[in-house]
């Protein structure tokens, strides 16, 4: 029986580093959606500006352009993770999150298998393997969304979005100022006014996901840490082994 829960152990340790390594693995272009192919679409809007509140914080949203997008989520940000002090002192608590998306040429040739992603408190940055990677992958298809919602389904939504989802989004270009703080966060116009890859700044009225990216891994991944845990408790259950 020790011998058992040793390798039970051994094993689900091992499934579980695995299975956390390849959880953000993106998908391949074969498996995309058609939706991810195309432009975002967006229409100058005139309204009067959005008054809410949160978390005893007031804002003022001016919608710009109505905005939707189909995109593969290759990198992300929770402004409410513990490192995150700009968003902090700011008290902004309606910019919930950052996506990093790409789409169209970049979703169909596959160019964003060979770059890697990472965000910041406020960026996405990327990089490519090499000189013929960095020429396929096209920097005006691909944009960090600062992700804007006073709305709890929303954002429920929204927390729930991992690396690897294909989402379809849907809500305003906005620009926002927040009572008593100087300045204002402002959109981006165009997927090529900000030099390298745009910062959307989008008021969020609805969110679909498409289709779940590394689903079956964080799966396994959950089911290995749970053995991993009933095999160290059996482990100190098992009576002593005597020595023969």
């Amino acid at each position: 029986m020790h011998t058992l829960v040793r390798y039970l152990m051994i094993a689900s340790l091992l499934t579980a580093g695995v299975s956390w390594w390849m959880k953000d693995v993106l998908p391949s272009p074969a498996q995309l959606k058609p939706e991810l192919l195309d432009e975002p679409k967006q229409i100058r809007v005139h309204r009067q500006p959005i008054a809410t509140s949160v978390n005893g914080v007031d804002y003022r949203i001016q919608p710009r352009y109505t905005y939707e997008i189909s995109a593969l989520v290759v990198s992300l940000h929770h402004s409410d993770t513990w490192w995150d002090y700009a968003h902090k002192e700011w008290g902004d608590h309606i910019n919930l999150m950052d996506l990093c998306v790409i789409w169209g040429g970049n979703a169909e040739s596959g160019a964003y298998k060979n770059v890697s992603f990472s965000n910041n408190q406020w960026e996405c940055h990327w990089r490519w393997s090499s000189a013929q990677a960095g020429s396929a992958f096209n920097q005006n298809e691909v944009s960090n969304n600062h992700m804007v919602t006073d709305d709890p389904a929303v954002a429920k939504v929204l927390r729930s979005i991992r690396i690897g989802d294909q989402i379809r989004v849907q809500g305003y270009l906005v620009d926002y100022v927040i009572a008593g703080r100087a300045g204002a966060r402002v959109s981006s116009e165009t997927r090529t006014d900000s030099g390298n890859g745009a910062c959307e700044v989008l008021y969020v009225e609805s969110i679909d996901l498409l289709s779940r990216g590394g689903r079956r891994w964080r799966m396994a991944q959950n089911a290995a840490l749970i053995v991993l845990l009933l095999s160290m408790v059996g482990w100190l259950l098992l009576p002593p082994k005597l020595n023969t």
